[in-house]
Formats: structure tokens, C-alpha cells, sequence
């Protein structure tokens, strides 16, 4: 179904409104020098749709760098940023943190209505000369594929020979259909469908800037879903795909694709108001949220929480031919990993995603242990140092899960015991571990060297945890009896040891 978008062709006049004074005073002398300089791509799209644009996009017949470097004079100040690939004729001039591109015409062409044509999309084939922008004038627009239409149709249509001149526009399609609510024609839609293969080609770092955009857009699962329909997903993110036809056991009621869309979709309504599902964090969600990529990471999470299942399932014999996935949080881990790498991801985002997705059942194997019996410090202290300053978000992450599980198998109120389980967590958190955490620790590697002559190894790790945990529980409380309770780990051959009341 179109979308009708509201197109002001007036505004043109104020193209360059938004940018300061000396902008327009240096473009004017550097046309009178390389020529005639057009306003082009998303700057006029923008201006169209009354939205403010992010960057001053210009064409010229020929030398943008050099246009670029004439302009950082004329400006009498600038930062040159060489852009595109190899055999493109294009730069970026950063001033006073604004940002200003140009481009040459592309592939050979003579004309700005040949250029315009050898673009990615109809909406972005259009342009303004800058000359036509002097007072009294109506400003001209050069729309030779229409896309003023399409652009009051809410329409994307890819420019002729668009994907096979670069394959990263059908990946751009889509970020569009995420910032700017657009659709795709149904002729493009099929180019896509046949071109999709093409993707191989673009460097991973393109691939990865257009993800990054449509995964921190509000509609970036609905977005991805239609990739996927498109076939464009599969050829990005093929683990993704071997989870279409993945049966899985009754406490699911999708299989592993499907249901990690759900829990794709369900993430993206728990970041939207993390308060309605943990009310009693809800502070405490948001600012886990409003750091760095936290919520890009997280809806990749979702997505691909069950990446492992695919590569782990089994049929226990021993159990009526029950389906099994065991450890598939920890194979989707290392596939993640895999996948994040070969995408070039930032080290931090990658073991962000990848960190949650290794944990994601940890929440739920306590809700497990909670019907059983109490939950022990121990296991909080556990989950804690794991999953380090991902904690909220690993219950974000379950949250999600569950809310896309609907099997005849799943635990009555799973959702209302992940909400108790986070309490207690919380509060054993900061009545119990900071405390602890935030102290002088009992004893130190050194005091493991001076006072009991040990050598330095991988044991201390385990003496200095386990007296962490120990201290937490209340069953440490001095120097003395972590002094003993070591002196004893020792002596019994480094097994577990009872403690006995500090009398120091």
C-alpha cells in the first residue's frame, strides 16, 4: 500500500536556509570557478519532505576534491575527508561540525540529468542548480526519473542499473524504508529478489553502517522481516536462516526462525517502555539503555539468541524422541562471534551481543531453581560476574524470549517470575555484592605469597573467588578465617573445605 507523504516544492527556495551565511558566500565564488554546482540527493529529498537535512549533499561536472579543497579555503577553515571507492570522484569538507559532500558525475556521465539517472533511488535522483537559488527566482528542480511523484507517494523505485552498479543500494533500500517509512515498487521489490546474491560484493564495512542505521531506527524489525521476504537477509546473515523448519519443543509454539523474529519484535516493544515490564527498574533500565550501542545490541541479540539451535539440535532416543538443543546458548555464541567478525563489528559490540547471547537461558535456569528451593547469593554472585555490565540487559533479553514463546509447555506466569527473580537479583546485588565488592578484599595474591608461601598460578583466581563467594554468603568475615579457610582448601588437597565462625 502507498504511503502519501506531504512534498512542499516551495521550500526549495530555502535550500540553503539551514546552513550558515558563509556556506552560501563561499559556494557562490567556487561556481564561478568550477562551474555550475548542483544541490542534490538527500539534501533535496529532505527539503522536500520539510525535514531537517544531515548533511549539505553537491554535485559538480568534474573535480570534487578539488572543489572540496577550494572550498575548506574559501571557508577559511575545514577538515578534507576522502570518500567512496576506488576510481570515484568524491570528498567530504567538515566544518564547525558541519558536514558538507561532493561528488562528480558518475560513470562516464556529461550531463547532471545523466548523473541523476545512474543513482539508487528516484527520491535521491534529483537536484537544484545552485544558480537557480538567486533572489526573485523560482528555484529549479531537475528531476528527470520523477521522484518528486514517488517521493509524494511514499515510493521507492531504484534507478535503472542501480544494484548491479552497486549492490549496497538494495541494503540502502531498506534503511530508507526504516527512517523514512517508504515502500518499495513492486518492480524493485523483484529486482532485489533477483540481484540479492550481489551483496557478496560490497565491503563489510558498508554492509555494516546500513545495518547499524535501520537496527537503531524504531521499526527495525518489521524492516528486517521484509529483508528477509525480499531474500536479501539470507545472503547477509545466512545462520539466520538455518533455523526456517527447526521444529522445537512444546514449550515453543514457532520454530526457530520464526520465533526469533518474535523475540526480535518483542525487544524492540521492551526498549520502547522497559518500565511496563520491570516496573520495579525501570530508572534503572533506561540508563542501562541510553549508553552506547546497548540497543542496537540488543535487538541483534534477540534475533539471533537461538542462532545455535540449528547446529545443536538432537532427538533423545532415551527421552520418547524428545528434541533437545543442548548448549545451543553457547554455540549461538561463537556462530554470533563469527558472524560480527566477518562484518568487522567493534570488538566491544561484538562481545556485547555475543555476551548476551551465551547467557540468554541463565534467567531462566534460576526461574527453575526459585520453584525448588531459595536462591542462593552464590548463584547471584555468579550471574553478576558474568554477566558484568550486561545484567539488565540479559533480563531484557529473557524477557523478550519468553514473551515469544507461547507453547502448551511453557511455565504458567514466566513473565511475572523473570520480574521476581530480577528483584531478588537487584537486591542481593546491592545489599550483599557491592558491599563486598566495593571494600578492601580480605586477602590479596600478595598475602597468598607472604603469608602462606604460595607460588602465583590459576589457583589463586579460584582461592580469591571462592573466598568472594564466601564472604557474600556471611560465612567469612576476617583475615583470620580466610587466612584458615585457605590453609584447609590447601590441605585438602584443594577440595571443599566447611567454615568455621571467624573467632578473631
Amino acid at each position: 500500500m502507498e504511503k502519501k507523504s506531504t512534498v512542499r516544492r516551495s521550500s526549495l527556495a530555502g535550500l540553503l536556509t539551514p546552513w550558515p551565511t558563509e556556506i552560501g558566500s563561499a559556494l557562490r565564488p567556487l561556481a564561478a570557478t568550477a562551474g555550475e554546482i548542483f544541490i542534490s540527493g538527500g539534501t533535496v529529498r529532505d527539503r522536500l519532505l520539510g525535514q531537517a537535512a544531515g548533511d549539505l549533499d553537491l554535485t559538480v561536472a568534474g573535480d570534487a576534491t578539488g572543489c572540496c579543497r577550494a572550498l575548506i579555503g574559501l571557508l577559511g577553515g575545514g577538515a578534507f575527508v576522502e570518500l567512496g571507492r576506488t576510481g570515484e570522484d568524491v570528498g567530504r569538507v567538515v566544518w564547525r561540525g558541519l558536514t558538507v559532500d561532493i561528488a562528480g558525475f558518475r560513470g562516464g556521465a556529461r550531463t547532471i540529468a545523466e548523473d541523476l539517472c545512474r543513482r539508487d533511488y528516484t527520491v535521491n535522483a534529483m537536484a537544484v542548480p545552485l544558480s537557480s537559488l538567486a533572489a526573485g527566482r523560482d528555484p529549479e528542480l531537475i528531476d528527470p526519473l520523477k521522484g518528486c511523484e514517488d517521493l509524494q507517494l511514499g515510493l521507492l523505485r531504484a534507478c535503472p542499473g542501480a544494484f548491479v552498479d552497486d549492490p549496497l543500494r538494495m541494503l540502502r533500500g531498506f534503511r530508507f524504508l526504516a527512517t523514512l517509512g517508504f515502500v518499495f515498487d513492486e518492480a524493485t521489490l523483484a529486482g532485489i529478489g533477483r540481484d540479492a546474491g550481489l551483496i557478496a560484493g560490497p565491503a563489510a564495512e558498508r554492509i555494516s553502517y546500513e545495518l547499524a542505521l535501520i537496527m537503531d531506527s524504531d521499526r527495525a524489525c518489521p524492516v528486517f522481516r521484509a529483508m528477509d521476504d525480499a531474500g536479501l537477509l539470507g545472503h547477509i546473515v545466512p545462520e539466520l536462516s538455518a533455523g526456517k523448519g527447526v521444529l522445537q519443543p512444546e514449550f515453543h509454539h514457532l520454530d526457530v526462525h520464526a520465533h526469533s523474529f518474535a523475540a526480535f519484535e518483542q525487544m524492540e516493544a521492551i526498549i520502547g517502555c522497559p518500565g511496563r515490564y520491570y516496573p520495579h527498574a525501570a530508572g534503572r533500565l533506561a540508563d542501562y539503555l541510553a549508553v552506547g550501542s546497548r540497543r542496537r545490541c540488543l535487538k541483534w541479540a534477540a534475533l539471533c539468541h537461538d542462532i545455535g539451535k540449528p547446529a545443536t539440535r538432537k532427538i533423545a532416543a532415551e527421552q520418547n524422541g524428545r528434541v533437545t538443543f543442548y548448549s545451543h546458548d553457547e554455540t549461538g555464541r561463537e556462530i554470533f562471534r563469527h558472524f560480527a567478525e566477518r562484518l568487522k563489528w567493534s570488538k566491544e559490540e561484538r562481545e556485547c551481543a555475543a555476551g548476551l547471547i551465551g547467557m540468554h537461558m541463565h534467567p531462566f535456569h534460576l526461574c527453575n531453581v526459585r520453584r525448588r528451593e531459595a536462591l542462593s547469593k552464590r548463584a547471584v554472585l555468579k550471574l553478576c560476574q558474568r554477566a558484568g555490565a550486561d545484567l539488565d540487559g540479559l533480563f531484557l533479553l529473557a524477557m523478550a524470549d519468553s514473551l515469544a514463546s507461547r507453547g502448551e509447555k511453557k511455565p504458567p506466569q514466566m513473565e511475572e517470575e523473570l520480574v521476581a527473580l530480577f528483584a531478588e537479583v537487584l537486591k542481593i546485588l546491592e545489599e550483599d555484592i557491592r558491599p563486598v565488592a566495593s571494600g578492601p578484599p580480605l586477602l590479596t595474591g600478595d598475602d597468598l605469597i607472604a603469608e602462606l608461601g604460595l607460588t602465583p598460578g590459576p589457583i589463586f583466581g579460584t582461592i580469591l573467588q571462592e573466598l568472594e563467594a564466601l564472604r557474600v554468603e556471611g560465612r567469612i568475615t576476617g583475615r583470620d578465617q580466610a587466612l584458615a579457610w585457605v590453609g584447609a582448601f590447601l590441605a585438602n588437597g584443594a577440595g571443599r573445605v566447611s567454615v568455621q565462625p571467624d573467632r578473631g
